[in-house]
């Protein structure tokens, strides 16, 4: 989670749609999707399967360029090719609508692309676009028929280059008209054109094994659970709670537990517990445990130095944030004998404690450390990927090899390829998605891009979310997340970003796992 001062800013397809498909076969679809220029052009939404990939027809795409487009609000305009090139030299392209302004109160613009489907059914979406040199990745997000369908990253084109086409997302379409609407977002960027393909279910060609474990030594209550995972891994997704009172308020709303409750060891953190924090969430996960529940736990590291002290506004508690602490990662790990770097490994052997506790219990744990890494906003990733690949690498091998801490099921929280630490020391692939309140969206551009980034061998997770996506449209899209795991405080509770009635309908979902529905002698014997 990204906390500052105790809240949190984050950034569907419409249920009238009509398909021509039926939801059972989308069930088994294989869908070719790519979103980097160095990745293989294939994805599978079948979890250990992959398909040959067919290659499109030009004539079938639906294109519709910026000429077209309608827009809405201040501070967006249509600039044309020789408009274009006088502002920037290097730009080779037709025109574009520009999204450079600053989003206030009186400059909302977005455009609309109408569209025309020949018929009812899933489309891969591409969007041409322009960033100019230097300004790195901008996101989007678009709704669909008035309804959203997510947020969307536009990578910065190739060094020397200020355009670029991306297969953005897939998006659900009816016969004859739609309207897809392209938002603001981070801005400072150009959209060119919108690319509609049809996508049709492929029968899978060749399946292929998920990895195991990377603990060669994984307890076998490990290995029972991520067997049982990976058994329910593109059928049904397990439901999942940020902190075991919300799990609670969560049956008293339902009547039904989620299966997996999630914690965090913050509060464990030395420079925590420096200043009189402390700690009962071992306990807790142990009495979830007890009653059968999975176990995840995630770490807001507080900096080991360098944190505030009372001052307010500078709070030791929020020695996490990256702005709130002066402690450089990437020195400390250059610098092994540095007294940086012994404090790292001193905070590592404390959880270590705290998992070790654990593991007594015959728990196995799904382990999410370092996460948001790529977001920079926590210091573990304020100075790139080298640094908290290393990191990463570091507490695996300390945890593993030192502590011998069998029982953890590694799960790593980024999208991002060159953030990845290693197929050697992941297990599973995950990412934190916050919607806009109301936005049940499967979130399948996200999804598709873990697929890739684990080369379809690994379980893929929704480690942390605001909106619960709907579970109809997880297996319309073949969005198969192995679990999703709701944020705490208002994310559950306001009435707004997942509803009562919304939470009820979740949770007495036929392909929605709750704890009682967990089966029997799930870890085995200890």
């Amino acid at each position: 989670m990204k906390a500052r001062s105790g809240s949190r800013i984050r950034y569907v397809m419409s249920s009238k749609t009509h398909l021509i498909l039926g939801s059972a076969m989308f069930v088994f679809c294989i869908i070719m999707l790519s979103f980097t220029h160095s990745r293989v052009e294939a994805a599978i939404t079948v979890p250990g399967f992959v398909v040959d990939s067919a290659i499109p027809d030009p004539a079938q795409s639906l294109i519709v360029t910026f000429k077209d487009a309608q827009l809405e609000g201040g501070g967006i305009e249509k600039r044309d090719e020789a408009t274009a090139k006088a502002v920037d030299k290097s730009y080779d392209g037709k025109g574009y609508i520009s999204y450079f302004f600053e989003e206030d109160n009186t400059s909302k613009g977005s455009a609309t692309f109408k569209v025309e489907a020949p018929e009812g059914g899933l489309y891969e979406l591409s969007l041409g676009f322009y960033i100019p040199e230097g300004n790195g990745d901008k996101t989007t997000s678009i709704q669909v028929n008035g309804s959203r369908a997510g947020e969307l990253m536009l990578n910065a084109p190739n060094p020397g280059e200020v355009r670029a086409e991306k297969k953005m997302t897939k998006v659900l379409l009816t016969g004859g008209s739609n309207s897809i609407q392209i938002l603001r977002g981070w801005g400072y960027y150009g959209i060119e054109y919108i690319k509609l393909e049809r996508v049709d279910p492929q029968i899978p060609k060749q399946k292929i094994k998920m990895d195991t474990l990377s603990n060669s030594k994984a307890t076998p209550q490990a290995k029972a659970l991520l067997d049982f995972m990976t058994s329910q891994y593109g059928k049904k997704i397990i439901s999942g709670q940020q902190t075991l009172e919300d799990a609670k308020w969560i049956y008293k709303q339902t009547g039904k537990f989620p299966a997996l409750v999630s914690s965090d060891l913050m509060d464990y953190s030395p420079s925590r517990v420096e200043n009189g924090s402390t700690s009962k969430e071992v306990e807790k996960m142990t009495e979830w445990y007890k009653h059968g529940g999975i176990v995840s736990l995630s770490w807001h590291w507080n900096a080991p130095k360098g944190i505030g002290g009372n001052e307010p506004g500078h709070e030791w508690w929020r020695g996490f944030n990256t702005e709130f602490t002066t402690f450089d990662v990437e020195y400390a790990l250059d610098h092994p004998e540095s007294e940086d770097y012994k404090l790292l490994i001193r905070d590592i052997d404390a959880i270590a404690v705290q998992l070790k506790r654990l593991q007594d219990e015959h728990i196995p744990v799904l382990w999410r450390p370092l996460h948001e890494a790529e977001g920079g906003w926590f210091w573990w990733g304020a100075k790139g990927p080298e640094p908290a690949k290393k990191l990463y690498r570091l507490m695996y091998e300390r945890l593993t090899y030192e502590h011998q801490l069998n029982n953890l099921i590694w799960v790593w929280n980024s999208v991002q390829e060159e953030w990845y630490p290693g197929d050697d020391v992941v297990d599973m692939v995950s990412v934190d998605v916050y919607n806009p309140p109301g936005d049940h969206s499967p979130n399948i551009a996200k999804y598709d891009e873990l697929l890739l980034l684990s080369k379809h061998k690994k379980l893929i997770a929704l480690a942390e979310n605001g909106p619960i996506p709907d579970p109809k449209l997880l297996q319309i899209y073949g969005a198969h997340w192995s679990f999703f795991n709701t944020w705490t405080g208002s994310y559950l509770r306001d009435g707004k970003t997942n509803t009562k009635e919304y939470l009820r309908k979740v949770y007495n979902h036929e392909d929605v796992i709750t704890l009682d529905e967990l089966p029997e002698g799930l870890y085995g014997s200890p």
